[in-house]
Formats: C-alpha cells, structure tokens, sequence
C-alpha cells in the first residue's frame, strides 16, 4: 500500500486517497467535506467522463433531438444557437441520459444495439478517467498547490478491473498513486438503496457479461421481447442483482488497500475525524 502504516499516514506531507464502493454511500459526501476543508483536490471520475470522454456524445445526443424540431433544426444549422450540457459534481444527470435505458422505444428505451454501444463508450470512457488520475495528482499540486488529493470513483469500477489479478494494469496503477480505500456498506444500507432506487430508477454501467446474462434472463422471465420490455421495470428488476454481482468485486478490490464502513464515514465532521478514520483502518489491516 501507498502507506503501509498508521504512523506512514500520519507522518506523510501528501495524502493521497481514492473511494470506491457503492454509489449512495458517502464517497463523494466526504470527498465534498474534505475539499471545502481547504487542503484536498477533489478529483471526480464521474465528472471527468462526461466532461472529457464523453462531451461530445453528450452534445451530439441533444442536437440529434434538436434536429426533430423544425424551429430548432434551422436555428442549429445557422449556427444561431449553442447546445450543450451543465455537467457539475452534483449534477450528472446528463451522462445518465446519454447512457439510456433498454427497451419499449415508446417508453424511452433504447435498441439493445444501441445501449450497448453506449455502454462501451461508457467503459472505455472510465477506464480513462481512472488512469489519468496521475496526471490530476501532479495538477492539483503542481497548478494549484494542494498538498493532498482525493479520487471520488463511481459504482461501476470494479466491474472494468481484476482484482484477484497482481498484474491488473487499473488496480496496479491505482495503487501506486492512492491508498484505495473501500466504503462498505451492510445488508440494511443494500436495502436501503435498492428502495431509493425503486422510486427513481438512474442508467448504470454494467459489465458486458452481466448485462448479457440479465437481459436474457429478463426476456425469459417475463415471456416478452426486445420491444416489449418496459425500460424502468428492467433496469429496477437489475438493480439488486448488479448490487449482489458487484459485492464481490469490491471484496477482492478491498484486498488492495483499507476498509471503513459506511456508517464510520457518516460520523467523519471533519479532516481530523477523517484522518483518525483512516490511520484506524491501516492499523486494522496490519
């Protein structure tokens, strides 16, 4: 590990950290609480892809509905209007609509095809964010003067990596630069989340096996075809197994840095909170 211990954190000048775990569980929460704190970088994946890997899909996706409109279609051809998306930290909502949901074009669904295509972009995309997070360790310091850094990753991180491989280029890279640091959540926060999710089902990004496997599945279940498929009925019906799918994963990630749970990271106020959290967890792996 980056630190290998309590007293290696506690001593370093540079902290260098990245979340992963569950999306709702308080990664970027904290990483907000420790940039406002004035001495930490806050890096977000999620912000870096829709911003610098898929922009321009983003835009392109909106003058393409533009274009339906005639009103809209003769203004953008003029060059008379400018369309493009407000992505924030808080406000993702555009990658998430890029990204779309399979089924009944009716409904809003989207061609299978069509969603898996978007889906790689999506992971190639993150795959990217994730490695140039070297490149913002040294901005953030080099540009900016912040002593220490946070990478805020997004659910969907160990669906791209091997964790139970030594060699894994993602995890091998990662590692080297941050203390990756697994927020772990428990059956009641599961629950929890798989009921958010239900009043307001979001796009996610699934393993290309898994999704293969779910949709199938789904077919099946509910005797029905492509077409037929309710968008938010599939992507809800999905959810709780992605979950269960995901655990694992994020196990054997774990096995490369620390782990706090998702109710310690709730009761971090502040930077000292925060470091007493994390020399904890070091003392408790070693």
């Amino acid at each position: 590990m980056l630190y290998s211990s309590a007293r290696d954190w506690r001593e370093a000048h540079h902290k260098r950290v990245l979340f992963f775990g569950m999306s709702g569980l308080g990664k970027t929460h904290v990483s907000q609480m420790l940039r406002d704190s004035g001495g930490w970088f806050h890096y977000s994946i999620d912000y870096r892809i829709g911003t610098r890997y898929m922009g321009e899909y983003i835009a392109d996706n909106a003058k393409a509905e533009a274009m339906k409109v005639p009103f809209l279609r003769d203004l953008l051809l003029s060059d008379s209007i400018y369309i493009g998306s407000n992505i924030s930290f808080a406000n993702l909502t555009p990658v998430a609509a890029y990204l779309g949901k399979p089924g009944n074009p009716e409904k809003g669904g989207l061609a299978m095809t069509e969603y898996r295509r978007r889906q790689e972009q999506f992971r190639h995309a993150e795959v990217y964010a994730l490695l140039d997070t070297e490149y913002f360790i040294d901005r953030a310091q080099r540009l900016y003067g912040y002593p220490n850094f946070i990478c805020d990753t997004g659910g969907s991180i160990c669906e791209w990596v091997d964790a139970d491989n030594p060699e894994d280029p993602i995890m091998t890279e990662l590692s080297q630069r941050t203390l990756m640091i697994w927020i772990k959540g428990d059956e009641a926060h599961t629950q929890s989340l798989i009921r958010r999710f239900d009043k307001a089902p979001k796009p996610m990004s699934y393993q290309p096996e898994f999704l293969t496997r779910s949709w199938e599945k789904y077919i099946i279940e509910n005797n029905c075809v492509e077409n037929e498929v309710d968008p938010n009925a599939f992507i809800r019906w999905t959810y709780a197994q992605a979950l269960a799918h995901r655990q694992p994963r994020y196990e054997a990630m774990a096995r490369w840095g620390v782990t706090v749970t998702a109710d310690q990271i709730a009761t971090v106020r502040d930077t000292q909170d925060f470091d007493a959290l994390i020399e904890s967890a070091i003392s408790d792996r070693a």
